[in-house]
């Protein structure tokens, strides 16, 4: 039985290389690449392809597609949350918000996470299998073609582990930045990791001028081990040597996201902690007070405590920023419209 493949996995470069191995000219690429970028849900589509080129792709390729099996749109910031419908049947959710500088989308980059941190809604059931290359893509094409305007900025943020999905998630940054594809500047990229060191490494080795954002959420190993077991395997004293290690060979400093959770890791002491911590990294921090998850017990601190956590940091040199919360009247929080779906 032939397993066909989808064109949309395919870097330009391969993509190039296949479509010549057909004995088609290399200029058809680019058509057809466009037209993936484009949308395109089929080949028959792709009129200024020759239908006996299209019948050579058929037999062995497909378009990969996504369904809106649900949208909600904020009455309050216009934030848009999408459940997508992968062909197997597994959900994966998406977010497109408006800032000043243009539409960021938020994108899942695996079906489930099986990194387990305690106030993630999208750990809830673990990692049901990776999204491949095409199926990140089609995340901002699909959102893109749905809202009708360009998306500017892709955070890799949302469902899953991106390093956990190493290979697939660098296809799918160079598809998107691809100057014939969507064009996407790789500094209007941010990935997300709760921290997988090894791959930090790798990723270093690329160089791509994204920006890389740390999932830390604790000031020191007794309170992370607590909230995030990725880190019995990478206590934080690896995790910060990798991240030094990033900073000195890309010269792209790196962005800590912490959530604040009341009683747990919030206190001014915890505040001094982890500007100690990280003051040799000279990241910024983006405080978040934690979204509610039914299954958790965790709730976020009043304004004044949340302030107050902000405040230190600030006063000991530490560049850091309370998030702003948006898509709040749609559950607009990574993994919580697929775990109530589910």
């Amino acid at each position: 039985m032939c397993v066909k493949l989808d064109l949309k996995d395919f870097e330009y470069d391969e993509l190039t290389d296949y479509i010549v191995g057909l004995g088609e000219k290399k200029f058809r690429a680019e058509q057809i690449f466009s037209w993936l970028l484009k949308g395109a849900v089929s080949y028959d589509e792709m009129s200024n392809i020759a239908k006996e080129t299209r019948e050579k792709l058929k037999r062995d390729t497909y378009v990969s597609t996504l369904r809106i099996r649900e949208k909600y749109v904020s009455r309050l910031d216009g934030t848009v949350k999408y459940l997508f419908e992968l062909p197997d049947k597994n959900c994966i959710e998406s977010v497109v918000m408006e800032y000043h500088h243009g539409l960021t989308i938020c994108i899942s980059s695996q079906v489930g996470c099986r990194m387990g941190c305690r106030f993630c809604a999208s750990t809830i059931g673990g990692l049901y299998r990776d999204l491949t290359a095409g199926e990140i893509l089609n995340q901002v094409i699909f959102a893109q073609k749905d809202i009708g305007k360009r998306i500017s900025n892709i955070v890799l943020m949302g469902i899953g582990e991106p390093l956990d999905n190493f290979e697939n998630v660098i296809k799918f940054l160079h598809n998107v930045n691809h100057e014939k594809g969507l064009n996407i500047g790789y500094r209007h990229i941010t990935l997300s990791s709760c921290g997988i060191v090894p791959k930090i490494y790798e990723l270093a080795k690329y160089d791509l001028p994204i920006t890389l954002t740390v999932s830390l959420h604790a000031p020191n190993d007794s309170v992370r081990d607590t909230i995030m077991p990725v880190n019995h395997k990478y206590k934080i004293g690896e995790l910060i040597k990798a991240c030094r290690h990033y900073l000195n060979a890309t010269g792209r400093r790196i962005s800590f996201e912490y959530s604040l959770i009341r009683g747990v890791n919030d206190s001014v002491e915890a505040a001094k902690e982890l500007a100690e911590l990280i003051r040799p990294v000279h990241g910024h921090v983006n405080l978040i007070p934690v979204n509610k998850v039914e299954e958790r017990e965790y709730q976020k601190g009043t304004r004044e405590e949340i302030r107050k956590f902000c405040d230190t940091l600030t006063a000991l040199g530490i560049n850091a920023t309370v998030r702003r919360e948006l898509g709040a009247d749609i559950s607009a929080s990574c993994g919580q419209l697929r775990k109530k779906v589910l």
